[in-house]
């Protein structure tokens, strides 16, 4: 008999929402609330490992009880230039100082990923690494990005998979790791909670 399951994305973020839905997902979105500060000296793929455990842990916590049978997934993203993570920009200015930083350059992409099932104790973690190179554009095409507005919300100040793809000269690995989630990971996932794609996806 199939166990009715639910798939809780543990992320406010519309990119990752996308993503788990093109995968035939259609998931309860419950944004985490966790302290995302930076220890001192941790390096970007610790951090993004413990983010995405720490986010997993903080929903479960709060559903365990109301919806035993969920699975979450949850997920934290860094843009990495020279062994340090961009973080998201404070404002216009910072976006651009990013982006002339990432000009002409490549940089690694890099998404930590904890999925749990809340009736077994079982999870399975994930950090996946994406090489990104931009391209050596100019001042005119970096401004007219920046006041888009796009960058202001993302990891390292772009969007590969909005009008930030204009930057972009090539990717070497995940494409969709760099959107936020490595998502074709997602069986292998799953598979190590003991769980198939299938068992989540809503009866037709």
């Amino acid at each position: 008999m199939r166990v009715p399951r639910c798939l809780v994305l543990a992320s406010a973020s519309p990119r990752r929402l996308e993503l788990v839905r093109g995968a035939g997902l259609d998931p309860r979105v419950v944004a985490p609330r966790i302290d995302e500060t930076a220890r001192a000296g941790e390096p970007p793929d610790l951090r993004v490992s413990r983010l995405a455990r720490e986010k997993a842990q903080a929903v479960a916590d709060d559903l365990v009880t109301r919806i035993p049978c969920a699975v979450v997934l949850a997920a934290d993203t860094e843009v990495v230039l020279d062994g340090l993570a961009l973080g998201k920009p404070r404002d216009p200015a910072d976006a651009a100082a990013m982006l002339r930083a990432l000009r002409g350059r490549g940089h690694d992409v890099l998404t930590g990923v904890h999925v749990l099932r809340l009736d077994e104790p079982r999870s399975a973690s994930s950090v996946t690494l994406t090489h990104v190179r931009f391209r050596s554009y100019d001042d005119a095409v970096l401004r007219a990005y920046v006041a888009s507005g796009e960058p202001l919300d993302k990891a390292g100040a772009y969007g590969i998979q909005g009008l930030g793809a204009e930057l972009v000269e090539s990717v070497d690995g995940s494409w969709t790791n760099v959107v936020g989630l490595p998502v074709e990971q997602l069986p292998e996932w799953l598979d190590r909670i003991g769980i198939r794609l299938a068992d989540l996806r809503p009866d037709p």
